[in-house]
């Protein structure tokens, strides 16, 4: 923290932070910390570090903090947080918070799960701008569900997440019901466009676009190229395409580096 202000809360931080640890598990002594005035953008700092559990316990069951999401978001945030309190406030959170909590490795797996699941339940209710944001902080377990949405924002930060795997984003393409925006943006992605498993899920996919279905063929190697004029729920053009590639390849058209079985 810099400047006059930060320097006060920087102070203020550390001060209640030493007399929370001067307080250990003594509930008499935490609860007249917190009779005490306490700024929230302190009590939040604090939070950050490591504090003694009873504190966390009666921190979240002790009114206004018990009543501010923010606070009980740091609560379940913190590394001494026992299971059972995190489960008990994941409910109070936003899906913002919720979002946090799942991305954080150090919190514990049923917690993370936990703070998935309610964000799947409230998916459906958050406005266009949270998809989008939601989509860029989303962990894995939730990525498949946003790859879905019928908004093509959505989908583009979606495939920018970092944790996008690519088996889950080749399963969604292989989806009988997947979006066409998926399909268009997976194919124009800066960074799924190069990969070889999404441009093959995507030419085998037959509600992509013919044209980007045309696109990708002359990448594939000998024995999906086989595959694709093969594939009977293909259109004809697809497969006559693919069997034309598949032909001037194995004429010797085809650098060596594509002649494979």
């Amino acid at each position: 923290m810099t400047g006059p202000g930060g320097s006060a809360v920087g102070a203020a931080v550390d001060a209640l932070h030493a007399a929370l640890l001067r307080a250990g598990g003594s509930g008499a002594r935490l609860r007249e910390l917190l009779e005490e005035p306490i700024d929230e953008q302190v009590l939040v700092a604090v939070l950050r570090r490591a504090v003694p559990p009873p504190f966390l316990e009666l921190l979240a069951a002790t009114p206004p903090w018990s009543e501010r999401p923010r606070v009980l978001a740091r609560v379940v945030l913190n590394p001494q947080a026992s299971r059972g309190l995190s489960l008990r406030l994941l409910a109070q959170l936003s899906w913002r918070e919720l979002a946090d909590v799942a991305a954080a490795p150090w919190v514990v797996a049923a917690v993370r799960f936990r703070s998935e699941a309610l964000l799947g339940e409230v998916l459906g209710d958050l406005r266009l701008g949270d998809r989008i944001t939601l989509s860029r902080l989303a962990t894995a377990a939730l990525l498949p569900r946003l790859l879905l949405d019928d908004e093509p924002r959505v989908i583009e930060a979606a495939l920018l997440n970092p944790r996008l795997r690519e088996e889950d984003l080749v399963t969604v393409v292989r989806r009988e019901d997947v979006p066409r925006p998926l399909l268009e943006a997976c194919a124009s992605s800066s960074r799924w466009a190069a990969n070889y498993a999404a441009r093959l899920a995507l030419v085998l996919q037959p509600r992509t676009p013919q044209p980007v279905v045309l696109l990708q063929i002359s990448s594939l190697v000998p024995r999906d190229l086989r595959r694709v004029a093969d594939a009977c729920d293909l259109r004809p053009l697809v497969r006559a395409a693919a069997r034309a590639v598949l032909e001037k390849g194995e004429g010797g058209g085809l650098p060596n580096s594509r002649r494979l079985n």
